[in-house]
């Protein structure tokens, strides 16, 4: 799976949209309504800057994983999920030495939107 496509993806199920602002230019929405995040626009891809870099950064795979939690992750049955999947993405690590781009990898095989053979 493209890093593009896991970035898109992990956006949508955390709330982000794509809309076109008053002068016609493409903007990613965030779950709160702010439009201020720009995108470059392609045929086949809007979605090509503006949203978090998930695959790089911690910090936004940490709120990405919120979406996961919900308000009793002992009670989370996609938290269990994401836990298992988290195996399978870096086995060579226990889960809280997981990296930026495994935690996305996990969290996308949690949700059903992974793509490809690992």
């Amino acid at each position: 799976m493209k890093p593009e496509k896991q970035r898109v993806a992990i956006a949508e199920a955390c709330g982000w949209t794509a809309q076109k602002d008053i002068e016609r230019f493409w903007r990613a929405v965030d779950a709160s309504g702010d439009m201020t995040h720009e995108l470059w626009v392609s045929e086949s891809n809007v979605w090509a800057a503006g949203i978090p870099n998930f695959l790089d950064d911690l910090n936004a795979m940490h709120e990405a994983e919120k979406v996961l939690i919900g308000d009793e992750p002992e009670n989370s049955e996609l938290w269990s999920d994401y836990q298992t999947n988290l195996v399978i993405a870096c086995p060579a690590y226990l889960s809280y030495h997981a990296t930026a781009s495994q935690r996305a990898e996990a969290f996308l095989r949690t949700i059903g939107k992974w793509e490809g053979a690992k």
